[in-house]
């Protein structure tokens, strides 16, 4: 096959999928991986898709928000595996923060029957950990329909009335230049405020989401561990430069 029909092979297998694995690519194609590593630095440098660890997926606009569908299948088993080792961090006694976001729903069945209190802007987090017999407190807001999530300066006030021994937040954006980000204003006052109301703060996050800078910025770097299933090798000494970083393997 021609470098040619490869690259508009990978351009219609993201735009149908959204994303492809390096290993899928080199057997559908029946080519090495050097080739396949090059096309998609190739395609990369023309903006036809960004690449992450293991593979490739497309290019995000600075705000377009995923559904909550779209969140729901995209990394499932590394989501996984960084909500285990997320879960593992809270303590007995614990208050803690737990963001609205696929990754963090991944926590709940991890921290089932805990004598812990939860505070949460996340419909189905709220139903979730009522299920698993943990004491939660669902703040209000209006609801937004892309992602469950309760937000505006109800949910605001209502969270200045707690505070957290740790916080867990999804990210769609880590930069190591604008840090934290998210498309939706509204969301990044509310991350930022349960940032800044916790001992400590974790945002959990798949490797796709390095070098993505979204519309609205959150915090800077150094205000949050990242749990991660891994960076670019070539990036990450500059990103633990500026913050703390684990890598979980699924």
């Amino acid at each position: 096959m021609l470098t040619p029909e490869r690259h508009q092979y990978i351009i219609e297998k993201i735009k149908h999928d959204g994303f492809v694995k390096i290993q899928e690519l080199v057997k559908e194609l029946n080519t090495s991986e050097s080739t396949i590593r090059r096309d998609l630095s190739q395609l990369e440098d023309m903006h036809a898709l960004k690449r992450v660890h293991g593979g490739a997926e497309s290019v995000k606009r600075r705000g377009q928000e995923p559904t909550i569908l779209e969140r729901s299948t995209s990394h499932l088993h590394e989501k996984k595996a960084l909500a285990r080792y997320a879960a593992s961090l809270i303590e007995d006694g614990d208050c803690i923060y737990l963001d609205a976001g696929t990754t963090t729903l991944e926590m709940i069945p991890y921290i089932k029957d805990r004598p812990i209190t939860v505070v949460t802007n996340g419909i189905q987090q709220a139903a979730a950990l009522k299920d698993s017999d943990i004491i939660t407190y669902l703040i209000g807001g209006r609801i937004k329909k892309a992602t469950n999530a309760l937000i505006g300066s109800q949910a605001i006030e209502n969270l200045t009335h707690y505070r957290f021994d740790k916080c867990f937040l999804g990210m769609n954006g880590i930069h190591l230049e604008w840090g934290y980000s998210t498309p939706d204003p509204e969301e990044a006052i509310l991350k930022r405020s349960a940032m800044d109301l916790a001992k400590e703060s974790f945002v959990l996050a798949d490797s796709s989401k390095f070098e993505e800078t979204l519309f609205s910025k959150v915090a800077e770097l150094n205000q949050a561990t990242i749990i991660t299933n891994g960076i670019d090798s070539n990036k990450e000494a500059n990103y633990k430069m500026n913050t703390i970083i684990k890598v979980v393997k699924p």
